[in-house]
């Protein structure tokens, strides 16, 4: 129930087990071994075969070994992203300072860090020492300590602050006058460029950007992102680093979104495109879980935050002009001005009322979602179906993703694989954007894409590398 049907190997095991417990043993040994043979050719075990080698070449790291390997970890800001990377270093051996502003803010940081490894004691994943090693390896910090003492032993600072780039400025100013010269600072901004951050910075050469994805300790992806200015050292040790914290890490390019939240902004501004065309939520959300992404994208606006969301969205439009468009630009920014954030605010598209205990409240639409937006709204709602609504929003993902890859944002079609699926959960049975293009075939992609052009926009006109690859029958995995 929970796949949804879209792997193959699930029915075929539970058919080997019924054939083995009524037919016997070596009965249910020929039916595996037939249902292997048959599974081993699917395009589901091309695509999963396809990650697992994606991700084990991707733990070797590009840069080659650091001269000098990180112990200690600095984290700014204990909010949810801080107070994750601070998790996560932790579990893994490192040193964490986690300074935030006030009592108050740490407080809340090592709660949350506390919590979630209680749940992993409780759910046996973890004993009862290595929470309490694990807690002992972070020391909170916050402006009242004497922090500055602690961070002149830091090898690198991460800092979560808000999205501000005056902020960022400041604060990586801040530390440059503390920590040690060959002290990395990385950002964790999730679509600021790098090289603006690194701006107004003394030492730019150690200035990259470490994106993860939240939640921390679940989502294994990690973007590496460097400036012009960045030093091969620095890279070499912050992917070091993100390895050793048991990250998948992909390197990619200085550019607005970098790679995962770039294919997302079109993917996102779709999918209200399709809320102003009359599609109703609940029918958006159901079509997307059965072409395989774990949530649905309304859900996914209000896990993010509708806050974020038009950052994001905002951020990119300078960049990718008419690859942005299909929603109302301001749409999302009238939902931010009302209060309306998605579930860290209570209310999103979906209301989320505290409840006691552990039962959850079944979830009800926001009524006053439809009543801002209704402005926006087509006078003739359209009819469409699942297959329609899929391609309209997971191919528009697919089509940045061509662009990531033909701008040089991302290296090759493997990393490009790993990180939709690691990062944004991209359908694993279907590998990534690019080999679900080799599955799909380049004419099929742009032809489709094409006419969705001709009746919907120029947001929908495929880029000119997957038109090429039709026009000679290429693959971008040919082993398949």
């Amino acid at each position: 129930k929970v796949s949804g049907g879209n792997y193959p190997a699930i029915p075929k095991i539970l058919d080997c087990l019924q054939v083995g417990a009524s037919e016997g043993m070596q009965k249910g040994l020929e039916v595996e071994a037939k249902h292997f043979g048959e599974l081993t050719v699917t395009p589901e075990s091309k695509a999963l075969q396809g990650l697992f080698f994606g991700t084990t070449e991707l733990k070797k790291n590009r840069f080659g070994k650091p001269s000098k390997n990180v112990e200690t970890i600095g984290v700014l800001g204990a909010g949810l992203m801080g107070a994750g990377v601070a998790q996560v270093s932790a579990r893994k051996g490192f040193n964490v300072l986690l300074k935030d502003i006030d009592v108050q803010g740490l407080g809340r940081g090592e709660k949350q860090i506390s919590d979630n490894l209680d749940g992993r004691v409780k759910k046996r994943r973890m004993t009862k020492n290595a929470r309490d090693v694990t807690m002992s390896r972070i020391v909170g910090l916050t402006d009242q300590h004497d922090w500055q003492r602690h961070f002149k032993k830091a090898d690198l600072v991460i800092e979560a602050v808000l999205e501000d780039l005056n902020l960022k400025h400041k604060v990586i100013s801040q530390f440059e006058e503390v920590v040690p010269d060959d002290c990395i600072i990385a950002t964790n901004t999730s679509a600021l460029p790098i090289r603006d951050v690194a701006a107004k910075a003394k030492r730019p050469e150690n200035i990259l950007g470490m994106h993860y994805f939240s939640p921390v300790d679940k989502m294994p992806l990690l973007e590496i992102i460097q400036h012009e200015g960045t030093s091969k050292e620095t890279a070499s040790r912050a992917v070091a680093t993100g390895l050793k914290q048991g990250k998948t890490v992909i390197v990619v390019k200085d550019v607005p979104g970098f790679y995962v939240n770039r294919c997302l902004g079109p993917y996102m501004s779709e999918v209200v495109a399709l809320i102003q065309a009359g599609v109703p939520i609940g029918q958006l959300e159901k079509a997307m879980k059965k072409y395989g992404y774990p949530v649905g994208p309304i859900t996914l606006f209000d896990e993010v935050g509708l806050d974020v969301a038009a950052h994001v969205q905002e951020t990119l439009s300078g960049d990718l002009g008419v690859r942005i468009e299909g929603g109302h630009p301001q749409a999302l920014m009238d939902l931010q001005q009302a209060g309306i954030l998605g579930r860290k605010s209570g209310a999103g598209f979906y209301l989320y009322p505290k409840t006691k205990g552990k039962k959850k409240a079944k979830r009800e639409e926001n009524p006053q979602v439809q009543s801002i937006l209704k402005k926006y709204m087509d006078k003739d709602p359209q009819k469409l179906d699942d297959t329609t609504i899929q391609q309209r929003v997971a191919w528009r993902f697919v089509n940045e993703a061509l662009f990531c890859l033909q701008d040089g944002v991302i290296e090759n079609p493997v990393d490009g694989d790993i990180g939709a699926v690691f990062g944004v959960g991209f359908p694993p049975f279907r590998g990534g954007p690019f080999r679900e293009l080799d599955r799909i075939g380049a004419q099929t992609y742009v032809d489709t894409m094409k006419s969705y052009a001709d009746k919907y926009g120029p947001q929908f006109e495929p880029a000119q590398i997957i038109v090429d690859m039709a026009k000679q029958s290429k693959k971008f995995h040919p082993e398949n």
